[in-house]
């Protein structure tokens, strides 16, 4: 695994060995002889260890720390190892209260600092991955998450777990709801990488100001705002895979910097003049016909074909019927657990009926279906009064209205609707509007007047 050092010693000797040495050993290395020069450096683009000489012209290496200490947020920072010669150990103990991660004593071999340094860029890159991955607890469940025992399923297991072996570039398509990033997990689950992060990137939920940023990171200065360096996801993904979530969605400036990575595995931060390498294994994932939007001009053709070097289609769920039961079952035990409530199952005849529907929305929209149910139930069984929808399956003792009163009936409606809507589109706006049949300003309007209620 690869991984960014910045060296700083004011001996050109020892600079040049050490930097020969990291090097040799795969590491992306920046080498400075003025402590000065090490901020200025850390604000160009984000590094995952600095290794600094404590005594130097001008300014200590201890005065660095200092300054990284009180400047750059500890999250922010890279990993720190000082080289102390003997006789300063007390200043290599205060470095270490200050944040550094080690230090090494003049003289040392070449080889302490290589075993020093894998550590330290391995630590560095973990940590950085547990940012992002910290909040996200992966449930447990059979295959990797993907519920079923029906043929489609059965086949797109089998070539999940095929494509997981190669690090070739891999394309997933499908309605929404069907399961793509359980898909994404389950190749980077069976992948020789699984010990090394997934990145999950939602591209429509970021926006299009902020997407190349997010993606390839900046320097300080690099934009309003950019107070200090940051890593982007395409580095933290670094060892690992990075998915990429409504890919369709990008913009062409993005498509030609993602295109560059896909050719040849580098990229420059916002702000940057150096090239960083990477080496990452890139799932992408839409719900739209990238050929469609190619022949349309709005992706780039070269793009589309890098990225669909394998592709995997997943199926609707109305093409895998007899996995519904399964579905309901688990979503069933899974929310009943969460909120505490006794639910023996469903009432046979309501599975049924759930089997028969075509569920637009898909995997998604069933387990929503069955969430509202266990919500709302008052006994130990789904019945059919609880389990509804919108179309489909109707209460029997109303037509899913909250009440007799017009109004009320008309803003339950518009809820339901614009909720269905918003669940169907993955929470894109513009493809809840035109799902809709509405603008996104009127989209807005009503989301403005339900805000409290959605």
């Amino acid at each position: 695994m690869s991984g960014t050092i910045l060296l700083a010693d004011d001996e050109e000797k020892i600079l040049k060995t050490l930097g020969r040495a990291l090097r040799d050993e795969g590491f992306d290395v920046v080498t400075t002889p003025k402590a000065t020069e090490v901020s200025r450096l850390l604000a160009e683009r984000a590094f995952d260890l600095l290794v600094i000489d404590f005594l130097m012209p001008e300014k200590t290496g201890l005065d660095v720390i200092r300054e990284l200490a009180a400047a750059i947020p500890e999250s922010e920072r890279p990993a720190v190892v000082m080289m102390t010669a003997h006789g300063s150990v007390e200043s290599a103990v205060e470095a270490m209260k200050l944040g550094a991660r080690d230090y090494l004593q003049k003289p040392f071999d070449v080889d302490e600092l290589l075993v020093v340094a894998r550590r330290a860029v391995e630590d560095q890159r973990t940590r950085s991955g547990l940012r992002y991955l910290i909040n996200e607890r992966d449930v447990e469940f059979n295959h990797y998450g993907i519920i079923g025992t029906s043929r489609p399923v059965r086949e797109l297991l089998a070539r999940a777990e095929r494509v997981a072996e190669s690090k070739s570039t891999v394309l997933l398509t499908g309605e929404t709801g069907t399961g793509k990033e359980l898909v994404a997990r389950a190749i980077h689950a069976k992948s020789a990488q699984r010990h090394m992060p997934l990145i999950k990137v939602n591209c429509a939920a970021i926006p299009e100001t902020l997407l190349e940023s997010e993606l390839f990171g900046h320097t300080r200065g690099a934009f309003t705002g950019a107070l200090a360096s940051k890593r982007g996801r395409f580095a933290l993904a670094d060892g690992g895979t990075i998915f990429l979530d409504e890919i369709a969605t990008i913009s062409a400036a993005v498509q030609a910097k993602l295109l560059r990575v896909l050719q040849d595995r580098a990229f420059e931060p916002l702000g940057a003049e150096r090239t960083q390498q990477v080496d990452v294994r890139v799932i992408a994932a839409t719900n739209r016909d990238l050929r469609l939007l190619v022949a349309d001009g709005k992706f780039q053709e070269d793009l589309y074909y890098r990225l669909n070097v394998i592709p995997i289609t997943l199926p609707p769920l109305r093409d895998r019927r007899e996995d519904v039961p399964l579905l309901v079952d688990h979503f069933v035990r899974r929310f009943a657990e969460s909120l505490g409530k006794r639910i023996d199952g469903v009432d046979p005849a309501v599975v049924v009926e759930l089997q028969r529907y075509d569920w637009p929305g898909n995997v998604r929209e069933l387990e929503n279906t069955i969430e509202r149910a266990v919500v709302l139930a008052t006994g130990h069984v789904l019945t059919r009064d609880t389990v509804w929808l919108m179309g489909a399956l109707a209460p029997s003792a109303s037509p899913g209205l909250p009440s007799l009163g017009l109004h009320e009936n008309v803003e339950w409606a518009e809820r339901e609707t614009i909720r269905r809507a918003l669940d169907r589109a993955n929470g894109v706006k513009k493809d809840a509007a035109e799902l809709m049949g509405i603008s996104q300003r009127a989209l807005s309007h009503y989301l403005l007047k339900y805000k409290d209620s959605l």
